[in-house]
């Protein structure tokens, strides 16, 4: 989407004295009229764009449990997840690459007609967020850790690990896009484009994440391997371009 805005440019007003009178009254004083400058100024706003495959893939994988008294829910809920994080490791995901996301401990009821709700047991939560490097393998990964015991499992977030220079390419093309406007708003003024005035920028996507999507499978269910496609996405920035017009 581009707007444009065309305005001429007006030098400032000159206050010139005017001629002394009589000692008794003040000195009258001219205003020249406004004079346009030599120039007209164009404002541009303009969309650049490029493509790149995604090479992060951040999923969050979980183990939720089900115990009849707290302790054991999130007893039993803390040994699954041993096997889920050593699983992780085995697979080469880094440390820095792995982070607790959520830990919950909930009271699960029974509900009745005019009664007070009743406790029937607890449900432990307890989830990591994992950033995959290599998306091609986190497919096989996530169902390692089903294999052990992850029942939970939301995502993929698809994004760029380093977007600088495809964002860097999607502001080149933003400018070549406003000058290109610019060129073809001068002609059909009868005018040219003399020389960038300035330029601003006023937002930027580097191509990531996406919204989750949400995935559940028990181990149970697990036959073909699971598989990530990343696809492509696109980086934009958006520019305001002011060109001076002659």
């Amino acid at each position: 989407m581009n707007k444009i805005l065309l305005t001429a440019m007006l030098a400032p007003a000159a206050l010139l004295p005017g001629i002394a009178g009589a000692q008794s009254a003040p000195a009258p004083t001219t205003v020249e009229p406004l004079v346009p400058a030599a120039g007209t100024v164009l404002d541009v706003s303009a969309e650049g764009r490029t493509s790149r495959v995604p090479d992060l893939a951040t999923i969050r994988a979980g183990v939720v449990s089900q115990g009849a008294t707290a302790a054991a829910a999130l007893s039993d809920n803390a040994a699954r997840m041993q096997r889920v994080l050593a699983a992780v490791k085995r697979a080469g995901v880094a440390d820095r690459d792995i982070q607790t996301a959520t830990v919950q401990l909930q009271p699960q009821y029974r509900y009745g007609e005019n009664v007070p709700p009743v406790i029937t047991g607890y449900q432990a939560t307890n989830t990591l967020s994992i950033r995959f490097r290599d998306i091609a393998k986190s497919g096989s990964v996530l169902d390692a850790l089903v294999a052990q015991g992850a029942n939970q499992i939301d995502g993929p977030n698809l994004s760029l690990d380093n977007p600088d220079a495809a964002l860097d390419e999607a502001r080149a093309d933003a400018v070549k896009r406003a000058r290109a406007r610019a060129e073809l708003y001068a002609k059909a003024a009868g005018l040219r484009v003399v020389r960038i005035v300035s330029i601003t920028e006023n937002g930027e996507n580097a191509g990531g994440p996406v919204r989750p999507v949400m995935l559940r499978a028990m181990a149970a269910e697990v036959a073909a391997p699971t598989s990530i496609a990343p696809g492509e996405r696109d980086v934009t920035v958006n520019v305001s371009v002011r060109f001076l017009l002659g």
